[in-house]
């Protein structure tokens, strides 16, 4: 290896190294910002937004096909995402659901279904209500009865053209209202007349120059929780391990570990108590003497479109 090449790949790892340990971390405020839905708040009945999507650069459809499982984990339902459906990578949870499959049984096949991701989509737009949050991420699930927002976009797309075209396009209007179980349901979807993306040149160029995508925003879970998911037990943070652990399997090693304890102060205890009972006078001991023990307490055209 030359030294010109060996210092371009010093160099490299330098810049990466500095690059990463000067990331900023996101707070959870601005990562929520990230994020746009059509769900309603806690006692809102109806509500509408505008949103404008943008137009994916390399041609292709804006829409994203991404798979996320959806489990009840510690009391509330999570969408996690599959690293074998989305990235080709190994999943634990996948691997269950297949596993069940193979066996068979009537049992197991309803139980696959616990384990099967479900299709969404994710489209990156501008929130109109909130423009200064800049770019965000819309998911939500493929209905395959029909009913769905895809289903309700489309038309849209059908009878007006590429909605998401940074000048001709135009920005969606989306309802939202509760249903009879109190969901938040999309109940209509429309387009706003022909607009242009926005006329200010700096959030043009932040907009559409933005490469972020979907994996930099739904984030993947560590292989030890999507390993505990598949086990149907309950993850938790680790602080001591830095990792997550299985509460079901931490709480029987914790209990096994106290009652070690107890054992070990319990015969430590009583081994103290025949040594001190078997002294011999010599030493200053009469039959007189008792011995305690311990009680062990258990606690314009500038712009790029």
């Amino acid at each position: 290896m030359s030294k010109n090449s060996l210092d371009a790949i010093l160099s490299q790892y330098e810049s990466n190294t500095e690059n990463s340990s000067k990331k900023p971390k996101i707070s959870n405020e601005d990562r929520l910002k990230k994020y746009f839905t059509e769900k309603l708040q806690q006692g809102v009945k109806n509500a509408t937004r505008r949103f404008r999507i943008l137009p994916a650069k390399d041609g292709k459809s804006p829409f994203e096909e991404v798979y996320f499982y959806e489990r009840q984990v510690n009391g509330k339902y999570e969408k996690i995402y599959c690293t074998k459906l989305n990235d080709g990578e190994y999943c634990p949870i996948f691997e269950a659901k297949e596993a069940l499959l193979m066996e068979g049984s009537k049992k197991a096949k309803e139980m696959a279904r616990e384990y099967t991701p479900r299709k969404f989509y994710v489209v990156k737009g501008i929130d109109r209500d909130n423009e200064d949050h800049g770019v965000k991420f819309w998911r939500f699930k493929h209905n395959y009865t029909g009913n769905g927002v895809m289903d309700k976009l489309m038309p849209l797309f059908k009878l007006k053209g590429d909605i998401t075209d940074a000048r001709e396009g135009r920005d969606i209007i989306i309802t939202t209202n509760r249903n009879e179980k109190g969901w938040s349901v999309v109940t209509s979807i429309m387009c706003d007349d022909v607009t242009i993306l926005t006329e200010d040149t700096t959030k043009a160029n932040d907009w559409f120059n933005n490469e972020e995508t979907f994996r930099d925003v739904y984030s993947k879970k560590p292989l030890e929780y999507l390993e505990i998911v598949a086990k149907n037990m309950t993850p938790v943070w680790d602080s001591e391990q830095s990792k997550y652990v299985a509460e079901e399997e931490k709480d029987e090693k914790e209990t096994a570990s106290l009652e070690d304890e107890i054992n070990f102060m319990r015969d430590d205890s009583q081994s103290t108590t025949t040594t001190n009972s078997g002294v011999s006078e010599s030493e200053g001991n009469t039959d007189d003497d008792k011995v305690t023990v311990t009680q062990l307490d258990e606690e314009s055209d500038d712009l790029p479109f």
